[in-house]
C-alpha cells in the first residue's frame, strides 16, 4: 500500500522558451515531468545552500579548544550582568 503526498502548494516561475526547451529535454531524459525534475533539483540546491549557512565546520583542534571553552566558563562580566539585568526588567513587564 503507497501512501500519496499531498501537494499543497503550487510554485510558477518564468523562463524563456530556450530554458524551457532544456528542461523539458533534461526531464527526459530523467524519465520525469518538467515539474519533478525543477522540483527535485531546486530541493537538491535548497538543501545545499541552507546546510552551507546553517552548520559550522571546525578543525579537530578548534573543536577540542571548543569543548574546553564549554567545560571551563568564564565569569560573567559587567556588560553581561548589565544585559541580564536588563532582560529580567523586560521579562517581568
Amino acid at each position: 500500500m503507497s501512501l500519496a503526498i499531498t501537494k499543497e502548494s503550487r510554485l510558477n516561475i518564468r523562463c524563456d522558451i530556450h530554458a524551457r526547451q532544456l528542461l523539458e529535454k533534461a526531464a527526459a531524459y530523467a524519465h520525469v515531468s518538467v515539474s519533478e525534475f525543477v522540483l527535485s533539483y531546486a530541493l537538491a540546491s535548497a538543501q545545499q545552500v541552507v546546510q552551507t549557512h546553517e552548520s559550522i565546520t571546525l578543525q579537530p583542534t578548534d573543536f577540542q579548544n571548543f569543548l574546553a571553552a564549554l567545560d571551563a566558563p568564564t565569569a560573567p562580566n559587567a556588560a553581561l550582568m548589565r544585559a541580564f539585568e536588563r532582560h529580567a526588567a523586560q521579562v517581568r513587564q
